[in-house]
């Protein structure tokens, strides 16, 4: 039944978007109902983004596609994820790429995150509780990273993190609007950007949270 489900959620999103055979494949493998919160799950199939505590949402899988798909994974060997959020992402990229590396600011988060990842299965998925915007050092550089969170401007530290003709995706603010961009580093530089479409995510805060 749950494989049906995800089948036909793919297809949903298929609609709208053009999904690779290799994303496609990734999401089949996902059960996605472990990832969105209890009182949810009759909801886990739409093309909707869910509430999941300390104010954050699960995206709709309509955007983990489209993000995925824009992060270019193929002949990709690490990644780096700014805002793990419920892991699902995280478990996507995990089907595509050898090394995930994820980091979220927010501890209750992180805890439910990792019990998700650990009941799918999935071995290659690191994480991390610290502020995203210092990136993840011990592993750099990476070949992609992607925010799953909005912010103003790439911080510098994570420019250097990311490898030489590496790709990074973020929603970045401008005003009142968000526009998911994608830069590649040429030359130890952000200095290719190409905006792809405007969209709606939490923003990039600072600090840690082991309260919520």
């Amino acid at each position: 039944m749950q494989s049906l489900k995800t089948a036909n959620m793919v297809l949903e999103i298929s609609k709208r978007f053009s999904l690779s055979p290799l994303v496609e494949k990734a999401f089949l493998s996902v059960n996605r109902e472990i990832f969105v919160p209890s009182g949810f799950t009759h909801l886990a199939y739409t093309l909707d983004a869910l509430p999941m505590g300390a104010s954050q949402w699960i995206s709709s899988p309509l955007t983990v596609a489209k993000m995925t798909e824009y992060l270019q994974c193929e002949g990709a060997d690490s990644v780096l994820e700014i805002g793990c959020g419920s892991g699902y992402q995280a478990a996507i990229l995990s089907k595509l790429i050898r090394r995930v590396f994820s980091i979220e600011r927010i501890e209750k988060l992180l805890l439910e995150a990792r019990m998700r990842i650990k009941k799918c299965n999935i071995s290659n998925i690191n994480t991390k509780l610290d502020d995203g915007q210092n990136g993840w050092n011990t592993y750099a550089p990476y070949d992609r990273i992607l925010f799953s969170a909005s912010i103003k401007e790439i911080p510098q530290s994570l420019v250097a993190q990311l490898g030489e003709d590496g790709i990074l995706i973020a929603p970045i603010e401008r005003g009142n609007a968000q526009i998911i961009t994608r830069f590649i580093k040429h030359n130890g530089i952000l200095n290719q950007r190409e905006e792809l479409e405007h969209c709606v995510f939490v923003p990039v805060l600072n600090g840690l949270d082991k309260e919520s």
